[in-house]
């Protein structure tokens, strides 16, 4: 929907603004391109309902505009909206929401779409801990090269095992494993917020094979401070984590691997699920993941419960 064209200058400057501030605030690249795209829409919507400003949104308004969406079809598949898609839609206005209060401006429309819709983490898709071995099992031989197959098991290391964010992982540096300290610097965090994470010996000996033995095969390693570094010796961005992580899942030729719809944030939801299915207090898992409050990790007892069920 980045095609739609706005015709009012005072929402096209808005949007400028919008993803300069997610910027600053080191949102995740996609965030930071998708979210004006989906702002972009709403925007579009309050234009064509003949609205000329942000002053005229209240939650009803909003509740509309989730109404639409709806019933809108996928313009690249067709058919109705993904729930993701949807999701994404209802997170551009949180976000857009913050934006507004972080500048001063007096908005308290509501948001939250009331739908089973949103709930973004499809219980289908949850990795178990057989699966999960499965997919480290999978690092001997996904690559032709071993130093591919030692960097596929420390990037399932630091997404699965560490519970890092895509973006977190894209911008750790191997000065941020602390291997003394049996720690993870996260130094850019959501919000820019910054969390140790504890490893043990076992993981800590995965990213110490990678780092000391397979890194420096690639190409100009040393020349670079990132982590995880790609066959030009430049850190390696989030695109190449999600296609390495899809050609592990192809590696395992597990049909009920492969039929999951598996991204490297879908790691971060299985760690939480399975810690939460061992005993780990939710206040505990709450802290590992770097929530800032208990409410974000509340879903996973709802996921737990509904796997039980099952």
């Amino acid at each position: 929907m980045k095609s739609l064209q706005i015709q009012n200058t005072a929402f096209n400057t808005i949007l400028n603004s919008f993803q300069n501030w997610l910027g600053v605030q080191r949102y995740a690249n996609d965030t930071i391109l998708n979210m004006p795209i989906h702002l972009r829409e709403f925007f579009h919507y309050l234009e064509a309902k003949g609205h000329e400003g942000i002053t005229f949104i209240t939650t009803n308004l909003v509740t509309e505009y989730y109404e639409y969406l709806s019933s809108r079809k996928n313009k690249t598949r067709g058919g109705a909206l993904s729930n993701g898609s949807l999701n994404k839609h209802q997170q551009s206005l949180k976000l857009f929401l913050t934006y507004l209060k972080e500048h001063g401006a007096n908005f308290n429309f509501g948001v939250h779409l009331r739908t089973e819709k949103m709930n973004d983490i499809d219980v289908k898709d949850i990795l178990s801990i057989k699966q999960m071995k499965q997919l480290f099992e999978a690092c001997s031989y996904s690559h032709i090269s071993s130093r591919y197959q030692f960097r596929d098991k420390a990037m399932l290391t630091i997404l699965y095992s560490c519970g890092l964010r895509r973006n977190e992982a894209v911008m750790l540096d191997v000065s941020d494993v602390k291997f003394d300290e049996k720690l993870i610097h996260v130094r850019y965090g959501k919000k820019s917020k910054e969390r140790y994470v504890a490893i043990n010996d076992y993981n800590l000996r995965i990213l110490e094979d990678y780092i000391y033995e397979a890194r420096p095969q690639f190409y100009k390693s040393k020349t670079s401070d990132a982590l995880f570094v790609n066959k030009n010796g430049k850190r390696m961005l989030g695109k190449s984590h999600s296609d390495r992580l899809k050609a592990i899942i192809e590696a395992t030729e597990d049909e009920d691997i492969m039929s999951k719809h598996i991204t490297p944030h879908s790691l971060r939801h299985a760690i939480a699920t399975n810690l939460l299915q061992y005993g780990m207090p939710l206040e505990n898992i709450s802290r590992f993941l770097g929530h800032s409050s208990l409410e974000s990790s509340q879903r996973y007892t709802q996921i737990v419960n509904l796997l039980e069920d099952e």
